[in-house]
């Protein structure tokens, strides 16, 4: 369940950097931020997240990178409540949508990642 989850996280982080990319700086549907160095970032997270959901490594490597990513999405959606522009990184800004989702992807990848049962966690 952890590398399904980490394959389908991934996958769907790297088409909202590439879309971000492609849509250049602006919002998504009025409520999404898009910034080229939150694109960025999505790059590298989901395809952190693609690898080893793809390449099964050990399945301690497996749980820690989900669950390391969950703790640093879930640490964001926080921050973006705080300082919405992640002290100037982000010309736009968070909004309220950008922060809850980052706040449900990061309790989701701290889930799956630590709370999902081990024997099942190796299991494809």
């Amino acid at each position: 369940m952890v590398a399904q989850y980490a394959r389908v996280v991934g996958v769907v982080i790297i088409v909202i950097g590439v879309g971000g990319l492609l849509l250049g700086e602006q919002s998504l549907f009025g409520l999404l931020n898009i910034d080229i160095v939150e694109d960025i970032i999505h790059l590298v997270t989901g395809g952190l997240m693609a690898y080893v959901g793809f390449a099964r490594p050990d399945p301690g490597l497996l749980r820690n990178v989900v669950g390391g990513l969950g703790v640093v999405y879930l640490l964001v959606g926080l921050l973006g409540f705080v300082a919405p522009n992640l002290f100037g990184l982000l010309p736009h800004g968070y909004t309220m949508a950008d922060n809850l989702l980052h706040l449900g992807l990061g309790a989701a990848g701290i889930a799956v990642a630590w709370f999902v049962r081990r024997d099942r966690a190796a299991t494809v």
